[in-house]
């Protein structure tokens, strides 16, 4: 075998022995993988229990640092160079912490259950849980030749029987809670039964506990469970075979796996109530250092509105409309200083009002209110059937076509009495509000244009100051003082928006026609699906039809094994079909006699799975504490060790975490902002309820990277050609031109994926450069939140820069070390420490292509020195280290040091070195300027070109387009032609 003085060269004759080449650069990355995995360099210390550090030492003084990537999903196709940008990035940051003296967590697992293992199975027959387990050893495999820094002991996937039965234990605590609007947080089961009967909370209907039977008093107390069933409209797809959550229907109505049609369909259906958290998942986002824009995006889901319920009382138009005497309909709105502008309502075609319309149109009815039906029954039931047939999605999009009828009943507006006709139009969703407007065209477009078409009233109710002007036409939105909104009773004329809308509420509250309220966007989340490959329910269904908990002491509920693993598909557009779940077709573990404190009694299990979104909710406290204790849920242990929640994640729990508490840094895509990262702080605020974690929220930071795409080629035919077999050349007209087997194609711009054929592979990678020069190149790249465009051809330029970091260390020819013991000049020590200096920022602030660049200019200088001082070269050895810690490893090694560099002190730059004068650089990016940087006045063309092209505003002025041409004059001026 090789050693590390001595690595076997496998070079060709006409090259140095010991160049550093992908090949031998593939032996020393092994080699160091292997002994890291061996001497557990990563291994994070917990402050008690099984897990040590390497040396079998309980955590110290160090800080104690959690780093997390999302989930990966085990595809079979493996890994592409677009997937490692993230945990490239984690794995730099967490390497940099760690030698700056943290104590630092960072793990990878694996959310193994979901819809592409199922419907493969599906395909071929072979059980998920094997094709799972086959993709988790390629993606391991991958993973670990990146040489990531992880603990490995606390991997896992949420496919192991240990992690299922505490995601189902987890569920257990859910369905075992309710939420208490009093205390604002959830609360045992068996609290809100103890207070019900010793009175001091009422029922509902506000009868005695004593006097309810035991079915009464189990039906009291499942409706407020936070788990709960329900009958309900739901998302069904029939493509799928299964229903679908909100959030996973897209813009367009159709399931975010597969493209189908999602319709709305009433059915029994577990849901969660992330309802009762709405105010708690909005408010706590000012606790958490996210992105904006995925703040944004959670407030905008959920949705939080405050305003008025108003009710309008509906009168009998006519003899023809007993139906309409008496009734009422209520309105949400946003804005009830405008109500004395309401001169029409509006209804979903679903709203119960329209059960019964009157049989004639009544006095005054316009022709264009009709439709061209005789009466309003006939024009009614015409629209609901039209309705019918449209997705939700579908109905919104259609708003603008202004389509609508006159139902034929008439409401009185209750601040002035007038009496305004009601409306049927499909933009109206029941599922929304109260199922019902009023429509305010002085103030809001969408009722203008309603209006307009249908010969409606219009009537401001605000202007700017001096009021409207002659000329103006349609609805005034903006900012003013309250108009013709006036009775004998209350005026709101000349106040501002906020005092007529607590006035107005004032006054219709003493009336008892309506009240102030908040509202939501958000509703409970749809928790069951109707396939295989999930994790059962922990739930029996007695006798009653009545759901009771499986004891935790016979968790995990394993899946069994069923003759067919597909759910029963239809025609994505055959609406009136139903769920069929696959675990349905096993009788034997369907219906169960089991004896649960009370006697043998037969049961059915939920046939069901949960949502792949339940393994995700809260894996990140499994990697604090993955060794199950032997005593195991039934004896009461929690899902987490709470000393150890604490340590890694309680509130302040270093110098740079908050209040909330939470994952230090959390490192993924923004797809997930209303998916994952919701349903994991809804989890988590129930645990914290319940007592089981001290932080407030599972996230403290999150990053939002962005993503590798990459060139794909077309031929005349449409069809995509192997990217990696295009030439490029001058065309006829001077542009670039790209051919394929002597054929012109034409390039297109986005991701990655076999079906483009522009698929590089880590794999490849590895072979043709080695793992460390595809680190620093993804890391080069760009801003880590930017995407970017890959370029194999651009990689060399990161293996130079090795290559030259070797030369300064290791002779070609003989493999010496070739460092000396000389003091370094001055001019190598204000180039040193400037750049210990800056990279340490860039560092700090996630910024590794621009400490790349700063490195380079560093190693630059000492490749035009004679012979390299030792005391120069090891601090740039350590500040490569995070980046491309094999060859760093290595060259440390030979530069004499038997222990690891991983936790050797990140270098600190004295201060006495860097007083220099600096030139102020401009760069231009197509003639315009786009960034300005401090440069020395001596500094060369290739380290000034670096550094500008590396300068975060620069880099997004190019936005990926390719660089044709830097001019470079040293060291005012650098242009960028691209």
């Amino acid at each position: 075998m090789s050693t590390p003085e001595n690595p076997a060269p496998t070079q060709s004759p006409t090259e140095p022995a010991h160049r550093y080449t992908p090949a031998l650069a593939g032996r020393i990355e092994e080699r160091w993988q292997d002994l890291w995995e061996e001497r557990g360099t990563f291994y994070a210390a917990n402050p008690s229990g099984a897990l040590t550090d390497g040396a079998g030492e309980h955590a110290g003084t160090g800080q104690p640092f959690f780093i997390m990537d999302m989930f990966p999903y085990p595809s079979g196709a493996g890994l592409h160079v677009g997937h490692p940008l993230g945990y490239i990035a984690t794995d730099v940051v967490g390497r940099f912490r760690m030698m700056c003296g943290d104590n630092v967590l960072h793990a990878l697992g694996y959310d193994a259950f979901g819809l592409p293992a199922e419907q493969y199975a599906v395909q071929t027959g072979q059980h998920p849980r094997t094709t799972t387990e086959q993709n988790i050893v390629t993606m391991k495999r991958q993973l670990r030749r990146m040489g990531l820094a992880h603990d490995e002991r606390r991997s896992f996937a949420t496919i192991d029987p240990e992690y299922v039965r505490w995601t189902q234990w987890i569920f257990l605590q859910i369905f075992d809670s309710w939420y208490d609007t009093d205390a604002n947080r959830a609360r045992r089961i068996s609290e809100l039964e103890a207070e019900y009967e010793a009175g001091t909370r009422a029922l509902p209907d506000g009868r005695s506990w004593a006097d309810l039977s035991d079915a009464e008093r189990r039906d009291v107390v499942d409706a407020q469970r936070l788990a709960y069933v329900d009958e309900s409209p739901v998302n069904w797809c029939p493509g799928l075979g299964t229903v679908l959550a909100n959030e996973e229907v897209t813009a367009d109505g159709r399931s975010e796996r597969g493209n189908y049609p999602v319709f709305t369909k009433s059915l029994r259906q577990w849901k969660m109530r992330i309802t009762a958290y709405a105010d708690r998942l909005t408010d706590d986002l000012e606790l958490i250092d996210w992105p904006e824009k995925v703040k944004s995006m959670q407030r905008n889901w959920i949705g939080r509105s405050t305003g008025a319920n108003v009710r309008f009382d509906v009168v009998g138009a006519s003899d023809h409309d007993a139906a309409g005497a008496g009734a009422q309909v209520e309105v949400f709105t946003t804005r009830p200083d405008t109500l004395f502008g309401a001169t029409f309502m509006v209804v979903a075609p679903e709203h119960p009002l329209l059960d019964e319309v009157p049989a004639a149109w009544p006095d005054g009815t316009h022709g264009v209110w009709t439709g061209g039906y005789a009466t309003p029954i006939e024009a009614v039931a015409a629209y609901r059937s039209e309705a019918a047939s449209k997705t939700a999605v579908e109905r919104q999009a259609d708003a603008g076509k202004k389509t609508g009828v006159f139902t034929g009943h008439l409401a009185v507006n209750p601040v002035n009495g007038s009496t305004v006709p009601v409306f049927t139009a499909d933009y109206v969703l029941m599922g929304y509000g109260t199922g019902a407007i009023m429509a305010v065209p002085g103030g809001d477009q969408r009722d203008f244009d309603f209006a307009e078409a249908f010969e409606l009233p219009v009537v401001h109710t605000v202007e700017p100051a001096g009021g409207l002007p002659p000329e103006h036409v349609g609805a005034y939105t903006g900012d003013g003082v309250a108009v013709n909104s006036t009775n004998d009773e209350v005026s709101l004329d000349g106040l501002g928006v906020a005092d007529a809308k607590e006035r107005i509420v004032a006054w219709l509250e003493a009336k008892g026609a309506g009240e102030g309220t908040t509202t939501y966007r958000l509703r409970d989340w749809l928790f069951s699906r109707q396939r295989y490959w999930g994790e059962p329910f922990p739930i029996l269904w007695d006798a009653d039809e009545r759901p009771v908990a499986v004891p935790a002491d016979m968790l995990p509920i394993d899946l069994p094994d069923v003759p067919d693993y597909a759910p029963r598909t239809f025609e994505p557009d055959d609406v009136d079909s139903s769920p069929e779940a696959p675990l349905g077709r096993n009788d034997d573990w369907v219906h169960v006699t089991l004896d649960l404190g009370d006697g043998p009694k037969r049961y059915r299990r939920d046939t069901n799975t949960m949502p792949n979104w339940a393994g995700s909710c809260w894996y990140y406290l499994r990697y604090l504490d993955p060794t199950d204790a032997t005593d195991g849920p039934a004896e009461g242990t929690a899902v987490v060790d709470p000393e150890l929640e604490t340590y890694w994640l309680g509130p302040r729990h270093n110098a740079t975490s908050g209040a909330a508490g939470g994952v230090d840094l959390y490192v993924g895509g923004v797809e997930h902002a209303v998916l994952h990262l919701l349903y994991a702080r809804f989890w988590h605020k129930v645990l914290l309820d319940l007592g089981y974690v001290t932080s407030i929220e599972p996230f403290g930071t999150l990053f939002n990277q962005g993503y590798i795409q990459a060139y794909a080629f077309v031929d005349d035919r449409g069809q995509h050609v192997p990217a990696a077999e295009v030439a490029e050349g001058p065309g006829p007209d001077g542009e670039p031109q790209y051919t394929w087997n002597g054929q012109v194609v034409q390039r297109e711009y986005g991701k990655m994926g076999k079906s483009l054929k522009n698929v590089v592979t880590p794999d490849e990678m590895y072979e043709q450069y080695g793992a460390d020069t595809f680190r620093v190149y993804e890391m080069s790249m760009g801003p880590l939140d930017l995407s970017r465009p890959w370029e194999t051809r651009a990689v060399v330029g990161s293996q130079r820069f090795l290559q030259r970091l070797w030369r300064n260390v290791v002779d070609e020819e003989t493999g010496e070390v070739t460092v000396t013991d000389d003091a370094p000049d001055a001019a190598t020590l204000r180039a040193m420490h400037r750049a210990v200096a800056d990279v340490r920022v860039e560092m700090e602030h996630m910024r590794p292509n621009t400490a790349i660049a700063k490195l380079i200019t560093y190693n630059n200088h000492l490749t035009g020195l004679d012979r390299v001082p030792r005391s120069a070269v090891e601090p740039l050895v350590l500040m490569v280290a995070p980046i491309a810690p094999h060859i760093a490893e290595e060259l440390w090694h030979r530069l004499g040091h038997d222990a690891s560099l991983a936790r050797e002190p990140f270098p600190v730059a004295d201060e006495q070195y860097l007083v220099e004068d600096t030139v102020t650089c401009v760069v231009q990016v197509k003639g315009k300027v786009r960034g300005r940087i401090e440069v020395s006045p001596s500094v060369s063309d290739a380290d000034l070109e670096a550094a500008a092209l590396a300068e975060p505003n620069v880099v997004r002025a190019i936005d990926g387009a390719p660089v044709r041409k830097v001019i470079v004059r040293a060291p005012k001026l650098v242009n960028i032609v691209v």
